[in-house]
């Protein structure tokens, strides 16, 4: 029974790939007809899975810079997220395999890019930066009884940080900053095409991905799949008890064998010219340590709960434009309203030292540090209201460290 638990505490915490519910039992003769007491309602069958599942996310952001450099325009804009579960029943086949389809309809304005090179709005920033944009993800889920998992297709990386304890949301909820949202590794993109497989066990979750290492946002992905290397992430989740309190520790390693930068994944900014001196070799490595530990409450706390969290991050270098990050920071559920969440954190994030000196002739870069605090109040169960400040030192040189401050209103269905 204990391994049982923690495996599914395991998967919580990497949570790619939730549980898919089984096919209801033979119901049972009726119990009037043999003069039986009708069992009690924990002992009934579980009623049949529900085998279309829709959900509709509205979010709307306005935001302006409050210090520094940057002009001080107010930009409106928004993201509508769809999210469709069909279970396999509907076409005849077992319910252990599941589809899901995920449509993403960006439109209008943010002060993406104007402060830091770190989106401040990674809601805002993907699929595009600006304007009306639109993606489509498509993958299909096989589970198995043990729990294991294998997810095959188009998969939003945004989908699977989303759900993470303590700092997930995925820029919809909790924070907003892309260093807490989906701290970017610079190997593996935001959007992939590729098969993940999810193994836990009564210790540890494993899981290893395989995936085209060019973004997939706003393709296909499929003509020109693995046409510039293939890309692999492995990692062991392992959750842990401390003073009562549940946490979730991992370790990641990240590699790809392509050639030069990720042009798809960073900024045009970012890209140096062929001839400078970076971007010309080929293979991957990146290193990840993070942990989540809980010291109030926990995931299923109905009074929720509040936990620390930190991330380290080291690369191999060129090609890879980014060769360590750090990020640290406390978030939950607001004491007396557990509808409520608030969040504080740090990041600090350093461009490779060899990207820095292709590009110095055209931009100085350095270091880029900051912090975020939001609070989210729950309006009403399908209406959350959040105020988000940040302070980015960005590591474009010359500009001013900037105080930002941003409004977001999610209205789910």
């Amino acid at each position: 029974m204990r391994g049982t638990q923690i495996a599914k505490s395991a998967t919580i915490a990497a949570l790619l790939a939730s549980p898919v519910p089984l096919c209801a039992q033979q119901a049972p003769a009726d119990p009037a007809a043999q003069n039986l007491p009708e069992p009690p309602p924990a002992l009934r069958d579980p009623p049949p899975p529900e085998m279309v599942g829709f959900r509709l996310v509205a979010a709307q952001f306005v935001d302006t810079p409050l210090s520094g450099d940057a002009e001080k325009d107010i930009d409106y804009g928004g993201k509508i997220d769809a999210y469709i579960d069909v279970k396999g029943g509907v076409a005849g086949l077992d319910n252990s395999l599941s589809l899901h389809i995920h449509p993403e309809f960006r439109f209008g304005a943010s002060s993406n890019g104007e402060i830091g090179l770190l989106p401040s709005n990674s809601a805002l920033f993907y699929p595009d930066s600006q304007g009306e944009a639109f993606d489509l993800s498509v993958n299909i889920t096989k589970q198995w009884a043990s729990g294991t998992a294998l997810t095959v297709g188009k998969v939003n990386i945004f989908d699977l940080s989303a759900q993470l304890p303590i700092t997930g949301g995925g820029g919809i909820e909790g924070f907003m900053n892309l260093a807490f949202a989906l701290p970017p590794s610079a190997i593996v993109p935001n959007s992939i095409v590729g098969a993940l497989l999810n193994v836990p066990t009564e210790k540890a979750l494993f899981r290893l991905w395989i995936f085209d290492p060019d973004s997939a946002s706003q393709r296909s992905g499929i003509p020109t799949l693995f046409e510039d290397g293939v890309g692999a992430l492995a990692s062991v989740t392992v959750p842990t008890t401390i003073g009562g309190k549940v946490g979730y520790y991992a370790l990641k390693l990240a590699a790809s064998s392509r050639r030069g930068i990720s042009t798809l994944s960073v900024p045009e900014a970012l890209v140096p010219r062929p001839g400078l001196g970076f971007g010309e070799q080929r293979g991957e490595f990146a290193a990840i340590l993070a942990g989540s530990q809980y010291i109030s409450g926990g995931p299923r706390d109905p009074a929720g709960g509040i936990g620390v969290f930190a991330q380290a991050y080291v690369s191999a270098g060129d090609p890879t434009f980014l060769d360590w990050s750090a990020q640290a920071g406390i978030s939950g559920n607001t004491p007396g309203r557990p509808q409520d969440r608030f969040g504080l954190g740090w990041f600090r994030y350093s461009i490779t030292d060899q990207l820095v000196g292709a590009l110095a002739a055209r931009v100085p870069l350095e270091d880029e540090e900051g912090v975020e605090a939001f609070y989210t109040l729950a309006v009403t169960k399908a209406v959350r209201l959040t105020a988000d400040l940040q302070y980015v030192d960005s590591a474009v040189a010359p500009r001013a460290g900037a105080l930002l401050g941003q409004l977001r209103l999610v209205t789910a269905f």
